[in-house]
């Protein structure tokens, strides 16, 4: 057997270029990052945790972020299962608008929403008549943060129903299963890894919404918009160890993607 020769592989250009692209990447990810962070001192850090208004806008964002990723998970489950499974006329294109709100830019989101929860549409008016607001409401932040992460979620779920086999199903068919009892007891065990990645996933870029929430619900605010208050009304020294929290939190949740990830891999 022949051995690779390092050397060579070493002066190959293709190497370089790889290497090369890898390092300006990531330092385009990490400089401003890193340069926000340590700009912040830790005395103002501390000061900003201390700060109830803070605290409040933080623990709003996780709060509607994880209700988006329940929801997601509520609704998205069943759906991602029929998508991993059935075949269908129009799938593709059931699957396209799934996808659009991934593509749709943010503000277009929230005019969208707000345009059938006013009071001239007929949707409007069942959810006033039910006490129902989604202007500047708690309950429109996670609609908005829904409708943004639901994509995430039902796309990771559906790649995880597609890798169990069929036949595992069949087998418990075979056996006088019901589908519903066999959902439970044999799909949803083996997939549920997938469903927390995916609601994590949904948690995550639900976080980090703005555009559709500024035009939705500015109050009360979530951690994005008081950044982008303070950072209007007072500039980069207010606002960014606010943003230095939330970066904090993000990275948690990621850290918990990859932790979740890892396990599923082996598994696999």
């Amino acid at each position: 057997m022949k051995l690779p020769n390092w050397r060579n592989q070493a002066l190959d250009p293709l190497i370089w270029l790889t290497v090369s692209s890898s390092m300006i990447i990531i330092a385009f990810i990490l400089l401003p990052l890193f340069e926000m962070v340590f700009q912040s001192s830790l005395a103002d850090l501390r000061e900003t945790i201390r700060d109830k208004d803070v605290i409040q806008s933080i623990r709003l964002s996780i709060y509607t972020s994880v209700s988006a990723a329940l929801i997601s998970f509520l609704f998205g489950t069943p759906f991602a299962y029929l998508l991993a499974r059935k075949e269908f006329a129009g799938k593709k294109f059931i699957e396209s608008i799934v996808d659009l709100p991934i593509m749709i830019p943010h503000p277009v989101i929230g005019i969208a929403i707000l345009s059938i929860a006013g009071k001239n549409h007929w949707l409007g008016e069942i959810m006033s008549s039910l006490g129902i607001r989604i202007m500047g409401s708690v309950t429109g932040i996670i609609v908005v943060l829904t409708f943004v992460g639901l994509p995430f979620y039902v796309n990771n779920v559906k790649t995880g129903f597609e890798a169990i086999p069929v036949r595992l199903e069949n087998i418990s068919r075979s056996l006088g299963a019901s589908a519903i009892g066999t959902f439970f007891r044999v799909t949803f065990p083996l997939a549920w890894r997938s469903m927390v990645v995916g609601m994590i996933m949904c948690t995550a870029r639900a976080i980090s919404e703005f555009g559709a929430i500024v035009i939705v619900a500015y109050h009360p605010m979530i951690a994005p918009v008081m950044i982008y208050q303070r950072f209007t009304a007072y500039g980069l020294r207010y606002s960014q160890p606010v943003a230095v929290w939330l970066i904090i939190v993000c990275l948690f949740l990621f850290l918990l993607l990859r932790v979740f990830s890892i396990h599923k891999k082996k598994m696999t």
